[in-house]
């Protein structure tokens, strides 16, 4: 096959399975919504450096900037209902809940109302997998071939060399967001991954960054194979319960039958309407499926962190939030990241930005009527997460501010929430 023959055909699956732009997001409209997060002005070209000396000794005044920060949030009108919490060391320093987990009951949001995380959902994922590579039960470069022997790709060859760190890691080589759209279009998984030997790949297996869910979620079936036992029950086992994430579960029915659960929302004018969850990702378990409150992400964030080395011991995380994968177009993708990053990559499940020169662990997560965000600096042992169940992308620039604040950066309203920029269109910048 020539060159030319070869590049039209991947043009025209490109088109085909839906390939988009959206990283951590899932499904077509927040592609749109997306873009009006941006905040009008341009921003600095050139992207400060942490002082450590300038780093809070303390985390009382970030907290109360973020308090600050989030009473503009919650009366902006934008977010439907909305969870975040700030955690240092092992120390939850700020938990706090705003809105409805379902507008049109106005039943709140409370600590433990489950949220849908999306593609928060992959670093249990890849934590579950390292837990079993430490059972030698799986290497990272075990052969998925070897465990699913039937899998292929187009590329037969790389098909074989196809590894557990590969899939994980984003570089199976095939176009971004593989069949997205007609997993929406309710074809089921396994029919999906059958057919991942028709896509031509865009590079050889593990030389390219592309970000999937079908392909990550084989990590279900091979996890099935290493320990004849379903993903879920296993993380179930082995993180939700030894963490006390007593309300985290997988799938539609865990959501809906939770004691508080957070309906997704759509905005109708100046209110919310609430609207049942759609099934579709919940069929890629490993990508997508896990359902859990901000009670229970407050666990999550501190083993992530080192707190609980017996359930996530230290050498496993450092697997977990190792650089595997360039991917350098993430610095461009906001403003927050124009302004911050100085270099991407794509971990095991995980996102590891330079941030100003600190290391940033970092995956955002979105499906219809959720949004999710968490990062953390492992050199602190600091870190945010946020749920919400609306598709504003107005919270997103808390994340940012809330880390400038703690590092000593200059101050930049990246959510477009300070008085100041919403008369001027422009970022406000504080002294610290």
């Amino acid at each position: 096959m020539s060159r030319t023959t070869r590049n039209l055909l991947i043009f025209l699956f490109t088109v085909l399975i839906g390939t988009t732009t959206a990283t951590d997001t899932i499904g077509a409209p927040r592609k749109k919504a997306a873009r009006k997060a941006a905040p009008a002005a341009a921003l600095p070209l050139i992207v400060p450096r942490v002082d450590p000396h300038a780093v809070a000794v303390d985390t009382a005044t970030v907290v109360a900037d973020a308090d600050r920060w989030l009473d503009a949030i919650e009366t902006s009108g934008q977010v439907a209902g909305l969870a975040v919490a700030i955690v240092k060391d092992d120390t939850v320093v700020l938990e706090r809940v705003a809105g409805y987990a379902d507008w049109n009951t106005q039943t709140p949001v409370t600590a433990t109302t489950a949220f849908r995380l999306a593609s928060l959902s992959k670093g249990f994922a890849s934590a579950l997998a390292a837990l079993v590579v430490g059972d030698d039960r799986l290497r990272w470069d075990t052969r998925i071939a070897e465990m699913l022997p039937t899998f292929t790709l187009a590329d037969v060859e790389g098909g074989q060399r196809l590894t557990v760190r590969d899939i994980l890691s984003q570089r199976v080589g095939l176009p971004s967001n593989t069949y997205d759209r007609l997993l929406e279009a309710d074809e089921p998984y396994p029919l999906l991954v059958e057919r991942l030997k028709e896509v031509p790949l865009v590079c050889s297996v593990g030389a390219c960054y592309g970000y999937q869910n079908i392909s990550f979620s084989l990590i279900g079936d091979v996890t099935y194979a290493a320990t004849g036992d379903f993903f879920y029950h296993q993380v179930e086992k082995r993180l939700f319960h030894p963490l006390g994430m007593t309300t985290a579960t997988y799938g539609r029915d865990g959501l809906e039958n939770s004691a508080s659960w957070a309906r997704p929302h759509r905005r109708i004018g100046d209110r919310f309407q609430s609207f049942q969850p759609k099934e579709n990702y919940y069929r890629i378990a490993p990508a997508a499926g896990v359902n859990a409150s901000i009670r229970d992400m407050e666990e999550w964030l501190i083993a992530q962190m080192g707190g609980r080395p017996g359930v996530l011991p230290l050498p496993i995380l450092d697997q977990l939030h190792s650089p595997q994968i360039p991917t350098a177009h993430e610095q461009t993708t906001t403003p927050w990241r124009r302004g911050r990053l100085l270099a991407a990559h794509y971990g095991l499940g995980w996102r590891i930005f330079d941030y100003a020169g600190e290391t940033m662990v970092f995956h955002a997560g979105a499906v219809q009527g959720y949004r999710g965000m968490v990062g953390f600096l492992p050199r602190y042992r600091f870190g945010i997460v946020m749920l919400w169940n609306s598709e504003s992308p107005l919270p997103s620039g808390l994340l940012p501010m809330v880390m400038d604040r703690y590092l000593g950066l200059p101050a930049v309203d990246w959510a477009g929430i300070e008085p100041a920029a919403a008369t001027a269109g422009v970022p406000t910048r504080r002294a610290n």
